[in-house]
């Protein structure tokens, strides 16, 4: 009788699959004008091995904005290269890297027993198309990603998320919180460890803060002094302003670990207080990205310092585990409907919030 049920569900739920669908349409480099509010965009098609999922929420992040100013260009006066990966953008784009959502349908060689599961999407994409990538891409850069009502996604990069929060609440963690246990998987970050976070209030920041203090690290922060008490509350021990010195605050030699979301002219600042030996790794570059290095300073301490883009395979997995069992939390700042994905991304763009800015689909569906 159970399975009876089951599929009646999931007759249902294909019954409702209609032909166009709500979406964000990014029509080429440049400013908000870029952004295109559609509702006549075909629903993509699940092929083999991939899986159709009915987005629910979709979370913004710093990528979105880069991808569509062609900030991540090299090229000076062109933007050839202005997808994460340095490779072209091929418009329209559907951006939206943060997803949480249900599967709808399936391809070939994907079980139909997986429709209905409640999901979210690996944002580092190594399958695409049948295909394993050579390089990997980016959900929402290199291929369409969740702002519109239906995506379409290797099935191996949809993982079942069993958990009593909102959709809501579970579509800031893919990209995010995936880059910060990146982050602290590729710096070896332990237990006992003194790690410094750049860029604290962020939603990779914020990030890194909850999943260092369930390695049982020692977690210190670079915030603005409005949103100390906040950081506080996630867990740092001690909060830094953005203006102050780091090396008379904390002193030279003090910190195990490093984690970069900032950049900028300070930058020296960072190997100076890492202890011999100390490791450091980033994943953004909001200050400027252009820094200044004595490598004195990164041969004599004998640091480590790791770029931190592709996730490392055992990465998402992690992250399921650490959401199912209530080891970290989501931080919603606000969210806004699809339709009004320009107010979300003035008020992104202002900084004034600490966690992640959500777009809802869901509702009225």
């Amino acid at each position: 009788m159970l399975n009876l049920c089951h599929q009646a569900t999931r007759f249902a739920i294909m019954k409702q699959i209609p032909e166009t669908m709500r979406g964000v349409w990014l029509t080429g480099h440049g400013g908000p004008d870029k952004l295109s509010v559609r509702d006549d965009i075909p629903v993509p098609r699940p092929g083999s091995g991939e899986v159709l999922v009915r987005v629910a929420a979709a979370a913004l992040n710093n990528t979105d904005i880069n991808t569509r100013t062609a900030w991540y260009s090299k090229s000076e006066g062109a933007s050839e290269d202005g997808s994460w990966s340095g490779s072209p953008i091929r418009f329209p784009r559907i951006q939206g890297a943060d997803v949480c959502g249900r599967i709808v349908s399936v391809g070939t060689a994907v079980s139909k027993d997986r429709i209905g599961e409640r999901i979210l999407i690996e944002p580092c994409i190594r399958e695409a198309n049948g295909q394993t990538l050579e390089q990997p891409w980016y959900f929402g850069s290199e291929c369409d990603g969740g702002f519109s009502d239906y995506t379409v996604v290797a099935a191996r990069h949809a993982y079942k998320i069993e958990s009593r929060l909102s959709d809501t609440e579970l579509a800031p963690f893919p990209c995010s919180y995936s880059t910060a246990e990146n982050l602290l998987e590729r710096s070896k970050t332990k237990t006992g460890d003194r790690v410094l976070v750049t860029g604290a209030s962020g939603g990779v920041g914020s990030a890194v803060i909850q999943l260092a203090r369930a390695r049982q690290a020692r977690v210190f922060a670079v915030t603005s002094q409005s949103k100390s008490d906040e950081i506080l509350r996630l867990g740092a021990e001690q909060t830094f302003a953005r203006e102050d010195s780091l090396v008379e605050k904390i002193g030279a030699n003090n910190i195990d670990v490093v984690i970069d979301l900032v950049g900028g002219s300070q930058w020296p600042e960072l190997l100076d207080i890492l202890r011999p030996g100390g490791r450091y790794a980033v994943a953004g570059a909001i200050g400027g990205h252009m820094v200044e290095l004595d490598l004195r300073t990164l041969y004599l301490k004998d640091l480590s310092l790791f770029g931190c883009t592709v996730l490392e395979p055992e990465v998402f997995a992690n992250l399921i585990g650490h959401i199912e069992r209530g080891h970290i939390s989501p931080i919603v700042a606000m969210s806004y409907p699809l339709e009004h994905i320009l107010d979300a991304q003035a008020a992104f763009s202002a900084k004034s919030h600490t966690g992640k800015i959500v777009l809802t689909l869901d509702e009225g569906r």
